[in-house]
């Protein structure tokens, strides 16, 4: 009995010793895991609990120094449903994570948080039928976008729709060209009236010095097009190129358009008679950035992650006044610097490695997208959705131009280079809205990225471009994957792209199962492609991927050297090739088991049918009896 007793004891003992040894693990990982709250109905003199969250997210970020320790598994900062209106953009650095705990931004369940750089404008004043004025605060300043209800609306513009065209350039080529007489009604402000012309692969928007009736001439206030390359000639592109003029109240006539009268800090909106503004959403953006990772190159920022949020309104008003496109949103300001400017993203990342962005949506911004910029590595964009963008969706790496010690960084530092990125299973449109050269997402010269399963369409300009050096001289660009993208109608506006555009050396680089269709002509001078393989493109395989409805080829080398075409599936129109050779010897590109289908094939819609029903092929998944 005894004996029972002491049994019964020490089994009482030891569930006791386990149940206070797991309250103790569970404690322990409680006070692991810091969450901090966060609600646009909150108070940044509150605590930032669940019951009592701080109002802004500048007051979370302000607290993360403080709270993190090594003892901690990681810190939740918890958005709850609204809107964040911010100014200035949330930063966060190496300095405030030295301990490298994982940081995760996640919305409340059933929540939509919503960071907006933007203020709203209110106080509109009826003019006369359809047409209203407001007075813009000195704080707003200068701002080239303007969202009603959500929606952006349109920078007054002549012509409303499609172009005006150059009738013949001027003497220098470069700054002046006459205009047909009634081609526009006349700015009462000519100065305030912005020039947009389009190049092949780039447009310039350039301030306009003068208007000279006598002549019918139009003067920019600089070259327009890139300085310093001459194909930028205005005679060099298509004939009597495209232009059209915009910000100036003359122009405002359709509803939904605005003009901003920066002398007198007044904007002008024209609405349907039956429409209010005073009972509208109307936002302005007023921050430049929305979220900066600043890391360094010994102390890169880690361990930050994104999860159901979205990023909205953006401001980027170009410095100088003039962007003179030059490709994917590179730009020559015109101000004697040496360095192309670059179109900057609302979301950028620096020295930073396993940054994270999940289910999160960027919008209605004036810039590019998200940036993951220098020295950022191990890096995932996934699920996400992009559109309404001014630039480039997303962009990854950099150019050629920083310097390390007075020498280009690829040559002397290429272990710095962009790598190991990944952009899967996200939705990209309706990119280059303001900055037609824009790309659905860019990469420069990385190493190791994948984008894989992506839908990119919408687009004015290409899809997916990947590579920065127009020769097969080596750099850090190698091992990059576009792999089972869905592209199509890209190309809408410029020439000279495709769906995938690549160039340079870029050694165990793959194009696999991509999928891409509708691509139609335009009016510029230069043909657009399924794929454009450009100069110095090297060492590529490209395999297994279907490529149909494309205007011209469906692939075209220039300049390139060797590579592998392997068992695509190419749909032509006519005498067309299904492959074109640009100064580039046909010998090179070794070609493997590739269906080359021409509209003149009496089984065309049939065989395409059944390859778009199989939608990416593999070796497994094959046209049965394809013909020539």
């Amino acid at each position: 009995m005894k004996s029972t007793k002491r049994m019964h004891s020490k089994k009482y003992l030891t569930i006791m010793a386990m149940a206070t040894f797991a309250l103790w693990i569970n404690c322990s990982a409680a006070q692991q895991i810091k969450e901090i709250y966060v609600s646009p109905l909150g108070s940044d003199t509150n605590s930032g609990t669940y019951d009592k969250p701080f109002k802004t997210l500048h007051k979370a970020t302000e607290q993360l120094g403080s709270k993190i320790s090594k003892a901690q598994q990681k810190i939740v900062i918890w958005l709850n449903d609204g809107t964040y209106r911010i100014k200035d953009p949330i930063k966060i650095d190496s300095q405030i994570n030295k301990n490298k705990v994982p940081i995760e931004f996640r919305s409340v369940q059933g929540s939509v948080p919503i960071i907006s750089g933007s203020v709203a404008i209110n106080n509109w004043t009826s003019l006369s039928e359809g047409m209203w004025e407001a007075k813009i605060p000195k704080y707003i300043g200068n701002f080239r976008e303007l969202f009603v209800q959500g929606k952006r609306a349109v920078r007054a513009r002549h012509p409303n729709k499609e172009y005006l065209r150059v009738k013949q350039v001027g003497a220098d080529r470069r700054t002046n060209f006459t205009f047909y007489p009634e081609d526009f009604p006349l700015p009462k402000n000519p100065k305030e009236v912005e020039l947009v012309l389009l190049h092949d692969w780039s447009i310039t928007r350039i301030p306009i010095k003068n208007i000279a009736l006598e002549t019918h001439t139009i003067s920019a206030v600089d070259s327009i097009g890139a300085k310093g390359l001459n194909f930028f000639n205005l005679d060099n592109w298509e004939p009597n190129p495209r232009y059209y003029l915009e910000n100036s109240i003359e122009f405002l006539d359709v509803d939904y358009e605005w003009y901003l009268d920066t002398a007198m800090s007044k904007i002008y909106l024209k609405l349907p008679l039956n429409k209010n503004p005073n009972q509208f959403t109307i936002e302005a953006p007023v921050a430049e950035s929305l979220v900066l990772l600043d890391g360094t190159e010994k102390e890169p920022i880690s361990n930050i992650s994104f999860e159901g949020i979205s990023f909205e309104h953006c401001r980027y008003n170009i410095p100088n006044k003039i962007y003179a496109g030059i490709q994917a949103c590179h730009f020559d300001t015109q101000g004697g610097a040496k360095e192309w400017a670059v179109v900057p993203a609302a979301v950028r990342t620096h020295w930073a490695k396993n940054i994270k962005f999940e289910n999160c949506k960027f919008s209605s911004l004036g810039g590019s997208g998200i940036w993951l910029g220098t020295g950022s590595s191990n890096c995932t964009i996934n699920r996400c959705t992009l559109w309404d963008i001014s630039g480039n969706g997303i962009m990854i790496g950099e150019g050629q131009d920083r310097l390390v010690s007075g020498e280009p960084w690829w040559k002397i530092a290429p272990e710095q280079a962009a790598l190991g990125n990944k952009v899967q299973d996200s939705n990209i449109s309706d990119c280059g809205v303001q900055f037609y050269g824009a790309v659905g997402i860019w990469c420069g010269l990385t190493s190791e990225t994948q984008l894989r399963n992506n839908e990119i369409y919408n687009l004015p300009y290409t899809g997916i471009s990947i590579g920065w050096m127009w020769s097969p001289q080596a750099t850090p660009c190698r091992d990059n994957t576009i792999a089972e993208n869905h592209i199509h109608h890209v190309m809408q506006t410029l020439s000279d792209g495709g769906g995938i555009y690549m160039l340079g050396l870029q050694p165990g680089s793959k194009l696999v199962g991509n999928h891409i269709h509708d691509i139609s002509v335009n009016t510029g001078r230069a043909e657009s492609n399924g794929m454009f393989l450009d100069e110095g493109t090297k060492n590529v395989l490209v395999e297994n991927n279907l490529i149909y409805n494309i205007a011209k080829s469906p692939i075209r080398f220039h300049r390139a050297s060797t590579n592998v075409v392997r068992n695509n599936y190419l749909f032509s129109k006519g005498s067309t090739p299904s492959i074109a050779y640009n100064n580039t010897l046909a010998e090179n590109i070794s070609q493997e088991g590739n269906y080359e289908i021409s509209t003149d094939n009496q089984d065309y819609k049939d065989l395409l049918k059944e390859a778009v029903s199989i939608h990416i092929p593999t070796p497994n998944k094959q046209l049965q009896n394809p013909r020539p």
